[in-house]
C-alpha cells in the first residue's frame, strides 16, 4: 500500500480538529523533544524560576522545589502527549468523552483565557526583546511585531512550529549556556546560594510554581502529538515529550533563581534588559535578545495555534462540524492573536506578581480536568475511545457527562480553603503559613469522586471506534 507524502513543511497545514488520517502520519517521538525542549528555553520560565527567589526562598531550596514540580506536572503532562498518536486528536477534542459534547466547553472556555494569558504575558516580554533588535524605544511596536510573526507561523501549522522548535533548541542551549558562564563569572554565585534557610511555605510555591508550569501544558500537549504514526510507542511519546519539557524548563528555571538571587531588585525592572546587560558586549546582547525571541515565538506559537483549536472545538460542539476550511482557520488565528496582542499592550506592568497569580490560578482550574482526563482514558475506558461519537452530542458519549462534570466542579471548589492568592488566601492556608498546596488538593479529591462514578456510568466502546476515512491508505 502506499500513502499521501506530507505535505512540505512551509505549506500550510489542512486539518484542525479532525482526526489525522494514517495516509498523512509522520515523524518521530524525537520531535517531541526538541519541541518541548525550545519551547521550555525561554524568558518566561527564567521568570518564572526567579518568582520562588523573589518571593523568599533561598535560591538553593527553590530550585529543589522547581525540580520536583517539574518532574511530576511533566509526567502528568507526558500522558497527555502520549494519547495524541493513538488517538490522532487535537487533546480537547477527546475531552468530549469524559465530559460529553456540550460539557467539554466548560473547561474549554477556561483554556482559552490559558491560552490568551501566557500569549499576552509572553508577549511582553518578547515585544522588549524585539524593540531592543530594532532599536526603538516602543515595546508596543514590538509586541505588535511579535504578534505578525506568531500568527503567520500558527497559521502555517504544525510542520513549522517543530521546525522553529529544533531552531530554538539549538539557539536556546547556546545563549542559555553563555549565560550562565556570565553570570559565574560577573557574580559570586556561592555567595548567593545556600544563605537562607529552610522555609516550607516558600519550598511549596516554588513546587507549585514548577508543577502550574508543566500542569497547564496539559490541555493542547497532544496537539502536537497527533501526527505521529498510530504504531508509535506510547512510552516513546511519554518520555521524549517529559524530557523535553523537564529538562528545558529546570534549566531555564534554575539560571532564573541563580540571577534573582544575586541580582536582586536589578532584575524586576526589566527582565529582558538585565539578561541583555549580562550577555555583554552589544553585539552578544543583540544574540541572546534573538535567543529569547525564538524562544518566545515557539511557545507563543502552540498558544496561538492552540487557541484557536479550542475556539473551533467550542463552537462545532454546537454545529456539529468536524472539518473547517482553511479561510476560517486563518481567520480564527489572527482574531486570537490580535487579542492577545491587545491584552499585552494593556497589561504589562506589574508583570512579576500578575504572572506568578496568573499560573497558580491555573494551576486550581487545570489540575482536576487533568485528573479527570487521564483516570478516564488510561484506568477506565483502557485506551479505547469512539471517535465518530465525539462529533455527534447524540452519540455514545451524550451532550453532557454529569459525573465528569460534577467531579470537576467539587475538585476546583475543594481547592478553594488552600489556596494562597494575591486576592484571596483561604483559611487552611493561613494555617500553614501561606503555603499553597491546593493544587495536590485538587488531585487527591477529583481521582476519589471520579473514578468510582466512572466505573458505574462510563461506557467506554469495547476497542478503539476510527472514521472510516482514517485508515484508507491514500492512493497518489
Amino acid at each position: 500500500m502506499t500513502y499521501e507524502q506530507p505535505a512540505d513543511g512551509l505549506a500550510i497545514e489542512r486539518r484542525t480538529i479532525d482526526v489525522i488520517p494514517d495516509g498523512e502520519r509522520h515523524g518521530t517521538p524525537r520531535s517531541q523533544f526538541t519541541l518541548w525542549f525550545g519551547a521550555n528555553m525561554q524568558i518566561t520560565a527564567i521568570v518564572d524560576g526567579a518568582l520562588a527567589v523573589v518571593f523568599g526562598a533561598d535560591a538553593l531550596w527553590a530550585i529543589l522545589g522547581l525540580l520536583i514540580g517539574n518532574v511530576v506536572g511533566g509526567a502528568v503532562m507526558a500522558l497527555h502527549s502520549a494519547q495524541g498518536p493513538r488517538l490522532g486528536l487535537p487533546q480537547m477534542i477527546s475531552s468530549r468523552a469524559q465530559f460529553g459534547v456540550y460539557g467539554a466547553v466548560i473547561p474549554l472556555l477556561l483554556v482559552i483565557l490559558m491560552y490568551l494569558g501566557f500569549a499576552a504575558t509572553g508577549s511582553v516580554l518578547a515585544g522588549q526583546a524585539v524593540s531592543k533588535i530594532l532599536h526603538i524605544d516602543s515595546t508596543t511596536v514590538g509586541i505588535l511585531v511579535f504578534g505578525a510573526l506568531t500568527a503567520v507561523i500558527a497559521v502555517t501549522g504544525y510542520r513549522l512550529i517543530h521546525t522553529i522548535g529544533r531552531i530554538a533548541t539549538v539557539v536556546g542551549i547556546l545563549g542559555f549556556t553563555y549565560l550562565a558562564i556570565r553570570l559565574f563569572t560577573e557574580y559570586d554565585v556561592s555567595s548567593f546560594v545556600g544563605v537562607k534557610g529552610f522555609d516550607a511555605t516558600t519550598f511549596v510555591l516554588a513546587i507549585s510554581l514548577g508543577a502550574g508550569w508543566q500542569l497547564t501544558f496539559g490541555p493542547y500537549v497532544a496537539d502536537y502529538s497527533r501526527y505521529l504514526p498510530r504504531e508509535t510507542s506510547e512510552r516513546a511519546t511519554f518520555w521524549s515529550t517529559f524530557a523535553g519539557s523537564v529538562i528545558g524548563s529546570q534549566w531555564a528555571m534554575t539560571l532564573g533563581a541563580l540571577i534573582a538571587a544575586c541580582a536582586g531588585k536589578a532584575f524586576l525592572g526589566d527582565q529582558v534588559g538585565f539578561v541583555g546587560a549580562l550577555a555583554g558586549p552589544a553585539w552578544i546582547a543583540m544574540l541572546i535578545y534573538f535567543v529569547i525571541v525564538m524562544g518566545k515565538l515557539t511557545v507563543n506559537c502552540l498558544n496561538a495555534y492552540g487557541g484557536f483549536m479550542s475556539m473551533l472545538t467550542t463552537v462545532t460542539a454546537f454545529s456539529g462540524q468536524s472539518r473547517i476550511s482553511t479561510g476560517v482557520r486563518t481567520a480564527y488565528i489572527v482574531a486570537f492573536t490580535g487579542v492577545s496582542v491587545m491584552v499585552a499592550i494593556a497589561a504589562s506592568a506589574d508583570f512579576l506578581d500578575n504572572f506568578k497569580n496568573f499560573v497558580l490560578v491555573l494551576l486550581m482550574v487545570f489540575t482536576p480536568w487533568s485528573v479527570v482526563n487521564l483516570v478516564d482514558y488510561y484506568l477506565i475506558s483502557r485506551e479505547r475511545v469512539d471517535i465518530p461519537a465525539l462529533y455527534d452530542p447524540d452519540g455514545r458519549y451524550g451532550r453532557w457527562n454529569w459525573a465528569a462534570l460534577g467531579a470537576y466542579t467539587v475538585g476546583v471548589l475543594a481547592q478553594i480553603p488552600f489556596l494562597a492568592q494575591k486576592l484571596y488566601t483561604g483559611p487552611i492556608a493561613e494555617t500553614l503559613g501561606g503555603a499553597d498546596i491546593s493544587w495536590i488538593v485538587g488531585i487527591a479529591v477529583t481521582a476519589a469522586i471520579y473514578y468510582p462514578l466512572a466505573r458505574r456510568t462510563s461506557n467506554p466502546p469495547a476497542q478503539m471506534i476510527y472514521p472510516d476515512r482514517v485508515t484508507q491508505p491514500v492512493r497518489p
